[in-house]
């Protein structure tokens, strides 16, 4: 099971692709530039990948750049959860209000909930139902190799913003000391920017959670 990460967009966003036996998913496609789709496809050409699934942890405008692309390229229809659709749906008007141009994301889409599992390979990811930074965020957990794409919930030394529409502080605080805090301390956080950090380390260093202590 190989994870490769590509920072892309104004926003610096991680995107993931995350590929076992020659299948792949695509997580959160960031892709704004006819450079950055060709640097992505171009991976999954050379590496001789079949993409099978689009996941959206999220559906906030740096997080899905690259859906129309990806859609189009690879005949997929994104996977996401259900209350994330107004910030899908409302997407360009969004991207009006930032100035930034956005291809029209697909809203045929197929919506995933908590304790569904995603399987590429012979790699099962679980889905964790994270809402607090959007309404209906999720993350994708893999138990054997503890491992977690966690999106805008948790990052190093950090947490997601809660002051755009539809965000929560409350609920984001819940997600992560009710949901990501009881995994294992060892599990490795793949974030949505940033650099990767760990359950045990956010646990004991990240300034938001002091009261843990």
């Amino acid at each position: 099971m190989i994870i490769k990460k590509f920072t892309f967009n104004s926003f610096q966003e991680n995107t993931y692709v995350v590929s076992d036996n020659k299948k792949c998913m695509i997580i959160d496609p960031g892709c704004s530039t006819k450079e950055e789709e060709t640097i992505l496809s171009q991976y999954i050409d050379d590496n001789q990948l079949s993409p099978i699934e689009l996941i959206n942890t999220h559906c906030h405008l740096d997080h899905i750049f690259g859906n129309s692309f990806i859609s189009k390229k690879y005949n997929l229809k994104p996977k996401m959860h259900k209350k994330d659709l107004p910030l899908l749906t409302n997407a360009l008007n969004i991207a009006k209000h930032y100035n930034v141009n956005l291809a029209s994301p697909p809203l045929e889409v197929e919506f995933i909930k908590e304790n569904d599992n995603i399987q590429v390979g012979q790699t099962v990811w679980e889905i964790i139902f994270t809402p607090g930074h959007a309404p209906g965020h999720i993350c994708l957990f893999n138990k054997l190799h503890k491992k977690i794409i966690a999106g805008d919930v948790l990052f190093f030394m950090s947490i997601g913003r809660t002051d755009l529409p539809l965000c929560n502080h409350a609920d984001l605080m819940n997600s992560i000391k009710n949901k990501l805090f009881h995994l294992d301390d060892t599990v490795e956080v793949y974030c949505g920017h940033g650099q990767n950090t760990s359950i045990g380390f956010e646990k004991q260093y990240n300034p938001f959670f002091r009261d843990l202590k």
